[in-house]
């Protein structure tokens, strides 16, 4: 219809508004149906995310593998004696020294100032040197710690206590000290000898009258907080004594 076929001014306009009325709806079903389909999506979008965060939650992931380094084994027999120590999860070792034979394991000849003699090759050793993968569960709500400069007084006196000779904490300290004062705290805790037999299993034979194994496990802190102070125990050094000493950092 056109402006000519209006008989007069306010047909047309009633025809205006018809028209503009006509769009209003035309313009609010199209809304309607895009308001619709983006809460199709929007909700299309959270299940997927929460399908997402179920499996994300429900996934077994591996254990977080760390390096035991360094451990070295001390041996200490009443007597000059023929010894066998076996390693039990030799799976998990990535380097040792003497080089580890998985069947026989390590055969020295011990005498009691710990001098080693390796049956192998007749090689004069003082330890027995292994590292390998580590997944202990580490307990971090207890332990110390400490400021990076204050290391190697902390280190001397829980050695003693957990009984390593001054020898033997020298040759931890001179190893670990580096790595320790390069930070500004450190979190410290020694490993309870139940889990680190658990992770790796020490086989002796003859059986050893004491065994001391000491794996510290530290982490670099930029500044201090609060943890519960792990409680040390000493252990008495009687007859046959075996010391085994290392470290993990942690991640």
């Amino acid at each position: 219809m056109k402006d000519k076929d209006f008989d007069n001014e306010e047909d047309r306009k009633i025809y205006e508004e018809y028209l503009e009325e006509k769009q209003r709806k035309r313009e609010s079903g199209e809304e309607k149906e895009i308001r619709k389909a983006i809460i199709m999506i929007c909700a299309t979008l959270l299940i997927t995310i929460a399908i997402i965060i179920i499996k994300c939650a429900t996934i077994e992931y591996p254990p977080i593998e760390r390096a035991a380094d360094k451990p070295i084994i001390y041996l200490y027999p009443e007597e000059e004696t023929q010894v066998t120590i076996k390693l039990g999860k030799p799976e998990s070792l990535t380097c040792t020294y003497p080089k580890y034979e998985e069947e026989s394991g390590w055969k020295v000849t011990a005498k009691p100032d710990g001098t080693l003699t390796y049956d192998k090759t007749g090689q004069e050793l003082y330890s027995l040197y292994w590292e390998g993968k580590n997944n202990i569960d580490i307990d971090e709500t207890e332990g110390f710690v400490i400021k990076g400069e204050e290391s190697s007084k902390f280190l001397e006196e829980k050695l003693e206590k957990l009984g390593l000779t001054p020898r033997e904490s020298e040759e931890f300290i001179v190893y670990w000290l580096p790595k320790l004062e390069a930070n500004k705290y450190n979190f410290i805790r020694f490993e309870t000898i139940e889990k680190i037999n658990e992770e790796m299993p020490l086989e002796i034979e003859p059986q050893p009258d004491t065994v001391i194994r000491v794996l510290m496990e530290f982490k670099g802190l930029e500044e201090y907080k609060e943890v519960k102070e792990q409680k040390l125990e000493t252990p008495e050094r009687n007859g046959f004594v075996v010391v085994e000493w290392g470290g993990t950092e942690l991640n």
